[in-house]
């Protein structure tokens, strides 16, 4: 029957093992949720004290209500309030007591703290607090000792008794550590034994000193002379030290085998305690020095947990484990024979724990639970159970609880069943104390992960989304994708005990929103969880290896691939450090330029593209060679060294010769001399070192343990030359380590332990066979000794159990089978971090400004922040804005403070909300809670811009402006302010009026303005703290059409439509064209800012998509367009256009229709008859300037003044071919500007030098210029005479003539 509890018992474990496991109340995040005491921490069951300094005997403890606590000092109970020099650190359990006026002596007892609420009690192990003594050694006069030469030697210590026992150590009078070898070594308990003394070990100053760690203190025991004579000396002074000195030998000392000092006899036994340090020691004399080697009978010796001290003669096996229980054997060996000893080991064990501490229970009413105390030792342990401190039999019965042995079986459990539960575990070499308590609660699940998080993975990843709950009884887990439509259930999903969702191999169809949803028999909850999956980045095109002669440019690509929602980073590495901050080096989105190349630039160059969730890199080499000089002689690389010979051979170094190969024209400017390791990399070449081209002999250093073959390349101008063919082997002996790993590195990647990292010594430097690394470490702040392992070839080992956040100073040395490299240095370093546990306090915020505000804070105390300090951050948010009374609630945002702040500033603030705020302090494990939320407000600022501003209903002397209030209003809008003022056409601003409206108007009706006028408006709104930027808009009020002649586009009689809101007002008004014998003349009026117009035309029916064609008009409101052919309509149209990111200006479009010409004005030049004819002109024209020439030698007159005095009408004045001269040339009236125009009075429009061409000027023939610049065309009549009078008046003064008619246009 009991078999068949104890199966059922087993069974109910397995079946609700997980549910212990599996709630902890997280009373951090869930508030309000009750929990019994758990003891959180507390001072060691053996608590050695120093006696100078206050006694703090440590017991914390959390829960729900907070508990209260207690204490016992041996086994009644202790009053604190009694005893004046102990006090209780508040809201802690945690004793201080004064010693300042009371002895320590006092407060060595046992004591055992008790956290109570009203849902349990928790206590805490019994810590025997004992002082730490360090007493003095005992007087005593030491005789000198005499010893022969040969014979073995002890010399005692015998230290005081101290707690805990002292660190012995022998030094001289210059406190120098005395020697020690195979020879000469320190026992266990400090004696100091010689396995045969030598003449050089005499000396008055064999001093044994005692290290007690806790008082820092050192005792000296008095100093031992010890004198060695041979057998001569020893006849020649016995008489002198007969009477007071001890003769330890009066025979000659031979040699002799071996024999034991330590430990006597044949064999002997020993006990250990599992876990502990197994430390055995065998120390022999005899002459020659014996050597001691170990085995163990039973078994072999665990390689990883073994080591040896005092040269051979201790045996260390360290984590003791069962299996370490045997019969070992030392061994003594010299030349004449050995002695052995066995020592037979049985290993005991303290209580220790099976499968962990008890677990916490949290059931739900009517749930089944279990709890289990699980351990063992040897003897085996006795297990015994207490409820809330008292022993489980004297507890009140519960029928719901059963107990048997280790376990304890809840069923049917009912509230106010919360309980703790004390299981002790003891046998006759401790105990184990732990509490675990039963928590009685009926909750609706609930889901601590954030809502909405969003997961983001590159490709083919990983992908853990996490679903993290509490609830009572436990929920369960479900995951759901998009439509909800089935659970997501095998591959690829793998779920996890803990709520996460796996996905092992991230694909895009992956992405999307998913569903977790937490249920038991109380409710449900969901959370919505998001994850993208992205693309990885890629390298597309690597750069690629460059040679470049020097002062030339060298580039290097680098295209990248990736995720186009991830912002990608390009960054540059040169030989794996930062780029040289040199404007030679360009560096674009996608390529790195290299100007001006020198020989500093040689080197790999790397890119790397980083981005917020992977990277890619790739690098490539350049070469930098001199660059080709003039080619008068080529050249080449130069030819392979030949004849390479190894001379004057030594341990670690060798000399190499070789002969050069053929130059082919370029010097060598170095040898390259490289070797293969073929012991260790067979197949890899690497540089060695490199002399100047004139030499032929190299003396190379080499390291040990290296099999060698060497070669060289030749360098010139043009590069490399082939390698050489490898010298012949050369090997190098092993030796122990030059040198020890460097980059010790100290910490934690986790609270409680120390990660000891560093860089591996390579093959090249481990100088033998069989490298590993002995491995040191201790606190800094406490005089502790070495605690030293031996690893294998690693680069890291992790100590665990340390305190959370500890100075720890650290060793690492090399050693090969040939020995152990020299003295490490120490270095620094941090066991693990832990999250803050405080958080900042007095926090309050001084509001500066309207946009402004600083924030202040006390600073954490260090020893709460538990690890490196990182900084603060102040996570802030808007709640609403004070003109409104509906909350807001915008995104939380964060600020972070790095280092040591006391204070910072918000800026870009909402004016006129109010807005909450906490801080934070945060090391490198995280954030610390959160300070209390605090509020502050902004106060009012200037108003944002009205979001609109129209015109409607215009009319001859009035419009309506209507607008929209502020989108932002930073504070209570007082009123607006509405400016307004006319415009003309040269642009040129009126008189400002002025008017303030209230602030509930949004429309405004201006009376008595002027007809067919433009105004320019401004309208701005206002707060206390003044007036916010204004918007603009521009408007024309109707003309009167009794005034008019012409349309106008915008401004139409109110009769012929409904009132509307006035469209956008193009600045071209009165556009029109005519078309007559010279061309279609287009004239307009233009108010408009734009420096730039143009008149632009193309054909109306031209079936492909027709550019415009543009003419530039600037500072003309007539144009003439020449250009446009016969018998074809054109849309014409007027384009005002201002800076580049500015909008086009367009006027309305007309179609202008050029009459079909005549068959005659087909062009003649080809014909026959014309070209006769042009070239007697052409001989007439120069027979006539001749006569014209020679005249005017002889004094003649002109008849040019004649001629212009005969005809002094100026719009007719043709070319007269008698005498040589051009009538100045006026066009018709059909051709006169408009009224008020600016074109001059040749009816033409002059244009900017850059835009003008010849080619508009002629009427029928295709202008074209002659190599020599010279102008070639078809000139007829009007056109000629008018290109004439341009040209002259693009280059001379004007004529008297076009200044009256200018003047007469404006009349």
């Amino acid at each position: 029957m009991m078999e068949r509890r104890r199966m059922d018992a087993a069974l109910l474990v397995l079946f609700l093992g997980h549910l212990a496991a599996a709630l902890e109340v997280p009373l951090d995040l869930l508030e309000g949720l009750p929990q019994p005491p758990t003891i959180t921490h507390q001072s060691p069951k053996d608590y050695i004290i120093d006696p100078r300094e206050n006694i703090i005997i440590h017991c914390e403890a959390k829960g729900k209500p907070h508990p209260s606590f207690s204490w016992t000092r041996n086994g009644t109970h202790f009053d604190i309030d009694e005893d004046p020099n102990v006090t209780m650190k508040p809201h802690s359990g945690t004793l201080v007591v004064d010693i300042s006026r009371a002895k320590a002596e006092q407060y060595e007892c046992v004591y055992q703290c008790t956290a109570r609420n009203k849902h349990g009690t928790a206590v805490s192990n019994n810590i025997v607090v004992r002082q730490s003594r360090s007493p003095l050694w005992s007087k005593e006069k030491i005789k000198p000792i005499v010893v022969q030469e040969g014979v073995s030697l002890v010399l005692p210590c015998r230290p005081p008794v101290g707690l805990p026992p002292p660190i012995i150590f022998w030094m001289d009078n210059y406190f120098q550590k005395l020697p020690q070898s195979s020879r000469v070594s320190q026992s266990l308990n400090g004696d100091l034994y010689f396995a045969n003394v030598l003449r050089e070990d005499s000396r008055n100053d064999y001093i044994c000193y005692a290290r007690f760690p806790y008082t820092q203190t050192i005792q000296q025991k008095q100093p031992i002379t010890v004198k060695v004579l041979n057998m001569d000396a020893i006849n020649d002074t016995m008489a002198a030290f007969y009477n007071d000195t001890d003769l330890f030998s009066e025979e000659p000392a031979d040699e002799r085998k071996p024999t034991f000092l330590v430990p006597s006899g044949p064999s002997s036994s020993k006990t250990v305690l599992r876990g502990q340090v197994l430390e055995m020691e065998c120390i022999a004399e005899g002459l020659p020095t014996p050597e001691i080697s170990w085995t163990k009978v039973s078994g072999v010796l665990p390689a990883k947990r073994t080591s040896f001290l005092h040269y051979q003669r201790t045996l260390r096996i360290v984590n003791v484990s069962e299996s370490d229980a045997g019969d070992y054997r030392c061994t003594g060996r010299n030349q004449l024979g050995s002695v052995h000893h066995t020592i037979h080991v049985t290993v005991k064990a303290a209580p220790y724990w099976i499968s962990g501490t008890p677990r916490n229970l949290v059931l739900a009413p009517g749930e089944n639970g279990v709890l289990t105390c699980r351990a063992s030792g040897t003897p085996k342990p006795s297990i015994t159970w207490a409820m809330n401190g008292i022993p489980i039999e004297n507890s009140p019965k519960d029928l719901s609880r059963k107990v048997e042995d280790d376990t304890i079986i809840f069923t049917d459990v009912q509230t106010g069943s919360s309980a703790v539960y004390q299981c002790n575990v003891s046998n006759d070499y401790g105990y184990l104390l732990s509490n675990a308590f039963v928590n009685v609660l009926s909750e609706p699940p609930r889901v601590l992960t954030p809502a909405n998080k969003v997961y983001q993975v590159i490709k083919n990843h990983r992908a853990l989304m996490d679903c993290a709950s509490f609830g009572s009884p436990i929920p369960k887990i479900e995951w759901f994708k998009d439509s909800r439509s089935s659970t997501l259930d095998g591959d690829p999903y793998i779920h996890h005990d803990n709520g996460t969702l796996e996905i092992q191999v991230a694909q895009a169809v992956n992405s999307g929103k998913y569903t977790c949803v937490a249920r038991n028999m109380l409710g449900i909850y969901e959370n919505h969880i998001y994850l993208e999956v992205k693309e990885p980045t890629r390298i597309l095109k690597q750069p690629e290896y460059k040679v470049v002669q020097r002062g030339r440019s060298a580039v290097f690509e680098c295209k990248v691939k990736h995720d186009p929602s991830l912002i990608p980073t390009m960054t540059w590495l040169k030989d794996d450090g930062e780029l040289p901050d040199d404007e030679r080096l360009i560096v674009d989105s996608d390529s790195l330029t290299i100007t001006d190349a020198t020989e500093n630039d040689a080197g790999v160059y790397t890119c790397i593209m980083n981005t917020t969730l992977d990277h890619d890199s790739a690098s490539a080499e350049l070469t930098v060679v001199e660059a080709t000089p003039t080619p008068a002689v080529l050249s080449e690389r130069p030819d392979a060294p030949t004849d390479l010979e190894l001379t004057d051979q030594k341990k670690r170094s060798v000399q190499l010769t070789w002969t050069p190969g053929d130059e082919h024209n370029s010097p060598i400017q170095k040898f390259l001399i490289q070797y293969e390791d073929i012991l260790h990399h067979r197949g890899h070449w690497h540089n060695l070192t490199e002399v100047l081209g004139t030499k032929t002999t190299a003396h190379l250093k080499l390291s040990p343990y290296v099999h060698y073959t060497f070669r060289v390349l030749a360098l010139n101008a043009v590069g490399f030359s082939r390698p050489s063919f490898p010298s012949r082997m050369f090997k190098t002996e092993a030796a122990a380590p030059d040198e020890n790993p460097t980059g010790i590195q100290g910490f934690g990647t986790e609270h409680d332990n120390l990660v000891i990292s560093w860089k591996p010594l390579t093959s090249l430097q481990s100088n033998g066979p069989g490298l590993h690394y002995k491995v040191m470490w201790r606190q800094k702040t406490v005089d502790s000794e070495w605690t030293t392992v031996t690893v294998a070839n690693t680069s890291k080992f992790v100590v665990s159990g340390t305190p959370t956040f500890v100075p720890y100073e650290l060793k690492v040395q090399a050693v090969n089978d040939h020995g152990a490299g020299p003295e490490p240095v120490i270095a620094h370093g941090y066991s693990g971090e832990d999250l803050p546990v405080a958080a900042p306090e007095n926090v309050q915020a001084v509001v500066r400004n309207s946009t402004v505000a600083d924030v202040h804070w006390d600073p954490v105390p260090s020893k709460l922040i538990r690890g490196h300090l990182k900084g603060y951050k102040v996570y802030y948010w808007k709640e609403r804005n004070l003109h409104k009374h509906n909350p807001h609630h915008s995104d939380q945002q964060v600020l972070t403070f790095s280092g040591n702040h006391t204070h910072g500033m918000l800026p870009g603030l909402h004016p006129f909300s109010l807005y909450s705020f906490n801080v934070r302090v945060y090391n490198g494990k995280g954030e610390g809670p959160a300070s209390l939320t605090q509020q502050f407000e902004t106060p009012e600022g200037v108003p944002g811009p009205p979001t609109s501003l129209i015109v409607t209903n215009p009319n001859l002397d009035s419009l309506t402006l209507e607008w929209n209030p502020p989108h932002v209003h930073n504070g209570r809008i007082t009123g607006y302010t509405l400016k307004y003022q006319p415009v003309n056409n040269s642009n040129e601003l009126g008189p400002v009026e002025e008017l303030a409206l209230p602030p509930n108007e949004t429309s405004y009706t201006l009376p008595n303005l002027k007809y067919s006028t433009r105004y320019k408006f401004y309208l701005n709104a206002k707060t206390v703290m003044g007036a916010g930027p204004a918007i603009s808009q521009e408007a024309i009020t109707i003309m009167d059409e009794g005034n008019t002649q012409t349309s106008h586009p915008i401004a139409q009689s109110p009769s012929l439509r409904p009132p509307r809101k006035a469209l956008p007002v193009s600045p071209f008004v009165n556009v029109n064209s005519s078309v007559g014998e010279s061309g279609a003349l287009i004239s307009w009026e233009y108010w408009g800012p734009e420096n730039n117009i143009y008149v632009e035309y193309k054909n109306q029916n031209s079936e492909a998509e027709e550019e415009w064609q543009k003419k530039l008009v600037n500072g003309s409101q007539t144009y003439m367009l020449k250009e446009l052919k016969g018998g074809i309509s054109y849309r014409v149209r007027l384009v005002a256009k201002g800076h580049h990111d500015q909008p086009l200006h367009l006027s309305k479009e007309l179609v202008v229709t050029v009459p079909a010409v005549a068959s005659r004005q087909v062009d003649i030049a080809t014909q026959g008859w014309f070209i006769g004819l042009m070239c007697a002109i052409a001989l007439l024209i120069l027979i006539l300037l001749i006569i014209c020439f020679i005249q005017r030698n002889k004094g003649g007159k002109y008849p040019v003044k004649e001629k212009e005095d005969a005809h002094t009408d100026p719009e007719f004045q043709p070319m007269k071919d008698d005498d040589c001269t051009f009538g100045e040339y006026s066009d018709n009236e059909d051709h006169k500007p408009l009224k008020g125009s600016r074109t001059p009075s040749n009816g033409t429009v002059k244009r900017d030098d850059s835009d003008d061409s010849l080619v508009d000027y002629g009427e029928g023939g295709d202008g074209q210029f002659n190599e020599d610049g010279s102008f070639i065309g078809q000139y007829s009549g009007k056109s000629a005479s008018r290109d004439t009078a341009e040209g002259h008046e693009s280059s001379e003064a004007p004529s008297p003539i076009n200044a009256m008619n200018s003047l007469n246009s404006f009349v």
